[in-house]
């Protein structure tokens, strides 16, 4: 995917004459960028759609729409290339969470095993083949925002 170029606004700035080669340099203004300092954080009550998700990041971040979006579908392309079969099987959000995957063994099948819900029963367990099983792990800033 190529890349789109920045909206934001170039301002030039003219040095003294003594560096004749790097007598001019370009600087990007910046835009206002709301820190999570700035403005009061408040709980929701429902949970967010994907589309109101979207709708919300792109007006805090001052991002199209269709920005936002495709920073998701390339995190979503990140995560499957680093949790796919024979990859590193971990991929770390910094900060909030850490997903990696654990690869379960094999079960044979048991017979005659006492059923944990109906005490003085007996049951067959079925066998369950070898399988690989994502966990998702929270971080600390994840945790400091529950807590």
């Amino acid at each position: 995917m190529a890349r789109k170029p920045s909206t934001a606004k170039k301002t030039t700035t003219v040095r003294s004459k003594a560096t004749p080669a790097a007598s001019r340099t370009t600087t990007r203004a910046t835009t206002k960028t709301l820190n999570n300092t700035e403005r009061k954080l408040t709980g929701l009550r429902e949970p967010m759609t994907k589309t109101q998700l979207y709708a919300t990041i792109a007006e805090n971040t001052n991002l199209s729409k269709k920005d936002v979006v495709a920073v998701f579908d390339e995190l979503n392309t990140l995560i499957n290339r680093h949790i796919k079969k024979r990859s590193a099987g971990v991929f770390t959000l910094p900060g909030l969470l850490k997903i990696t995957t654990v690869k379960k063994p094999a079960r044979k099948a048991q017979k005659n095993v006492p059923n944990p819900f109906k005490p003085g029963e007996t049951m067959d367990v079925a066998a369950k083949p070898a399988r690989t099983v994502v966990k998702v792990r929270p971080l600390k800033k994840l945790k400091d925002m529950v807590a």
